[in-house]
């Protein structure tokens, strides 16, 4: 384990930043590819731990996965099964991935195959109800070591699995995926229900590899997704990972509150159901820029330009943005630290079961740093100190999370004094390669051996 110190930097970030592959679509390019007849290509495939872990799985359950360096970078060769996967041998160690348990979770239950899913201490606390629940009417059968439904789970997958219509109660892309993946496999009409849009890269990953997606808002409010069964997915040939933008907020907000930045990140989704974030700098008065507009792999993506200018200004955040920026709330509230007045973020449920309790985590760590933070209910109010500067100086307890960890990384090169974290290892499950990145654009962060009761270089 390590420990990680971001010292306060006066210059800003400059510079091209090549953030890395998006994490959601690297996972459901291996998945995806795994289950189609032919032979994929997958190039700018995310190598977090995250995603090693889903591609390991596939292997396990007969899928063939192999990578090779070339002049122009890294390319994934996945021979497809054609949906004929075989039962794993051993446990499938996911490690901290939920995306790799809810959505081979599906997989299994449609592929009528037995196996279980096991992770780290962090994704074995993860509700996975939200996925048994949809698979149990779909014919899988599960067991559960822990009265709650979490990991180890053992999934008996159905042999004639049933086309199911769901109402999930969360907007939720990984509830979602897994019910349209076990759909793949079942004769009808799959349909799923969600009060908001989450995010849609297995749709635009299904129609890729030429399966029909239906789309349609539902009367009264809320959208549909609806696929036909059984269905054959062929390979497209070669699949681009555009470049991740919850991986791309921080160095974003880095540069925002850093004067003097100005920064390039190439080639970053900007998917209407992802790019909340960015809306949302721009309403608190970020100069944020989206340039050279096009598509990629069947996601539109741009080359952002961020560049420190005039204070950001305390906005109100509508639970209506969480789908498309779940993942960059801890970061959206290190910004709000430096604007000017209240930030108040509404709806933040599903941040106490990410890979720690987010919202407590954010909050806690704000209150270290001499920002004010208050939880009510489900929102989060952050009273940011505008032309006040914001202290820092504190150890961070992270939880072994990334995004908390880089969050705060980023806070401790804007504040008055260092900020230390706890666990930079957490970093690489979604960002390999971060501390480098952000340090070559004119970031300081540290790394040292885990032991937070001595002195930081």
């Amino acid at each position: 384990m390590t420990a990680a110190v971001s010292h306060p930097v006066k210059n800003g970030l400059t510079g091209d930043f090549a953030v890395p592959g998006d994490k959601s679509v690297s996972h459901r390019a291996l998945i995806f590819a795994a289950l189609a007849e032919g032979d994929t290509e997958i190039h700018g495939l995310l190598e977090s731990e995250d995603v090693l872990c889903t591609a390991a799985a596939l292997r396990a359950m007969g899928a063939e996965i192999r990578a090779e360096d070339k002049e122009d970078g890294r390319v994934w060769h996945v021979t497809g099964t054609g949906g004929q996967l075989v039962s794993p041998e051993a446990p499938l160690d996911l490690g901290n991935s939920g995306t790799s348990a809810r959505l081979l979770a599906g997989v299994i239950a449609g592929a009528g195959i037995t196996a279980c899913l096991a992770g780290d201490a962090s994704l074995s606390k993860r509700p996975m109800d939200r996925v048994v629940q949809p698979l149990s009417k779909a014919g899988a059968k599960f067991r559960q070591e822990n009265a709650e439904s979490s990991l180890p789970l053992w999934i008996e997958g159905a042999e004639k699995p049933q086309p199911i219509i769901y109402d999930s109660p969360v907007a939720s892309a990984q509830v979602k995926s897994a019910v349209l993946l076990a759909g793949l496999f079942a004769e009808g009409q799959t349909r799923l229900r969600e009060s908001a849009t989450s995010r849609d890269h297995t749709e635009r990953m299904l129609e890729a590899f030429g399966v029909a997606v239906t789309r349609s808002i539902i009367v009264g409010g809320g959208h549909e997704v609806m696929i036909e069964g059984p269905a054959r997915l062929v390979s497209p040939g070669r699949l681009d990972v555009p470049a991740d933008p919850s991986s791309a907020a921080f160095p974003v907000v880095a540069a925002l509150l850093l004067r003097g930045s100005n920064l390039v990140l190439r080639g970053v989704m900007t998917n209407p159901t992802r790019a909340g974030l960015f809306k949302i700098l721009q309403k608190m008065g970020a100069d944020l820029r989206f340039e050279n507009e096009r598509m990629l792999g069947g996601e539109p993506v741009a080359d952002l330009r961020v560049r420190s200018g005039a204070r950001l200004k305390g906005i109100g955040v509508p639970e209506i943005n969480v789908p498309s920026m779940i993942d960059e709330y801890p970061v959206l509230a290190v910004a709000a630290a430096f604007a000017e007045g209240k930030t108040r973020m509404e709806g933040l449920a599903e941040l106490r079961v990410k890979e720690s309790n987010r919202l407590e985590k954010i909050a806690a760590g704000l209150k270290l740093c001499g920002v004010q933070a208050i939880i009510e209910e489900d929102d989060l109010i952050v009273l940011g100190r505008g032309d006040l500067s914001v202290a820092g100086g504190a150890q961070i307890e992270t939880g072994f999370d990334h995004r908390i960890a880089m969050s705060f990384l980023v806070l401790g090169a804007a504040a008055r004094k260092a900020v230390t974290i706890d666990r930079a290892d957490a970093i690489s499950t979604s960002f390999p390669g971060f501390i480098e990145k952000m340090n070559a654009c004119g970031c300081d962060l540290r790394l040292a051996e885990k032991n937070l009761g001595q002195a930081m270089p």
